[in-house]
């Protein structure tokens, strides 16, 4: 797979992306499960593999990083930290379907009603913001 090509519900939105990560994440740390529902969803772009047509709205959901969506369909896009690669929602890409999940983030966070099978990376909340220290989520959440 060389590259992708991915829309929002309403297609206001669409994203080429010719280079990324072939794997996915997921994570469950606060903001993420309030932006999705349950657990976020990424693979890692780099910026400037990453084409955008149409407008697109974000949200500063914490002091270190953006999250983008359609302002149309509320699609959510990606959420990206300050000068970091983006990392995209892979729903929005049906070639996405075969990346597999390599890792779970917030680990011990995750909704009991949807765990999460497979032999991938389960990292703690305390684990992941030793290894990332500018990470406070409990301080990210009081400014979100």
């Amino acid at each position: 797979m060389r590259e992708m090509h991915g829309h929002c519900l309403c297609g206001a939105v669409r994203i080429d992306v010719a280079e990324f990560r072939h794997d996915v994440s997921a994570c469950h740390c606060d903001l993420c499960r309030r932006w999705t529902g349950a657990a976020m969803w990424g693979f890692e772009a780099p910026a400037d593999a990453v084409t955008v047509t149409g407008e697109v709205a974000s949200y500063r959901s914490s002091p270190f990083a953006t999250r983008g969506f359609c302002p149309v369909c509320g699609t959510h896009l990606w959420i990206r930290d300050d000068g970091g690669p983006y990392d995209l929602v892979p729903g929005i890409f049906e070639e996405a379907r075969d990346l597999p999940l390599v890792r779970e983030v917030y680990a011990d966070r995750a909704f009991a009603c949807a765990p999460l099978a497979g032999g991938h990376t389960r990292v703690t909340k305390d684990t992941y913001e030793r290894s990332h220290p500018f990470v406070n989520m409990e301080k990210a959440d009081d400014q979100a």
